[in-house]
């Protein structure tokens, strides 16, 4: 299995920027697909963006798309978010998945990932 820890959250101004990490341990990184997904308060937890191992294919929601990228640096263990032109309802907490079945595709199944405890993003408007 794998240990993802995320870091990075805080409270940001509306327009502003924020990368978040998840750091991960345990079993081989590169051959576990990785994604984004945010909970925001009294809101069903929702994708927010994929990579698959080698970092192709990648996938947004459309409502991050062009404002964050995601990425990751085998050498390091670590997933990243690059959070750009935030927005009072981008405000949620953020958690990284990881899932073995889905290195190639990016198509991650929540039901069977690996979770991390996530990390709280606020944006002010």
């Amino acid at each position: 299995q794998v240990q993802l820890v995320e870091s990075g959250g805080g409270l940001v101004q509306a327009g502003g920027s924020l990368r978040l990490s998840c750091a991960a341990s345990g079993r081989t990184f590169s051959m576990y697909a990785m994604g984004w997904f945010r909970q925001a308060p009294g809101k069903e937890r929702e994708f927010v963006a994929a990579i698959s191992w080698n970092s192709d294919p990648t996938y947004y929601a459309d409502s991050v798309k062009g404002r964050f990228t995601i990425s990751r640096d085998i050498a390091k263990s670590t997933l990243y978010l690059q959070m750009n032109n935030l927005k009072a309802e981008d405000t949620a907490v953020y958690s990284c998945a990881a899932d073995r079945e889905a290195f190639r595709t990016a198509v991650l199944d929540t039901t069977n990932a690996y979770w991390g405890q996530g990390t709280q993003v606020t944006v002010s408007s």
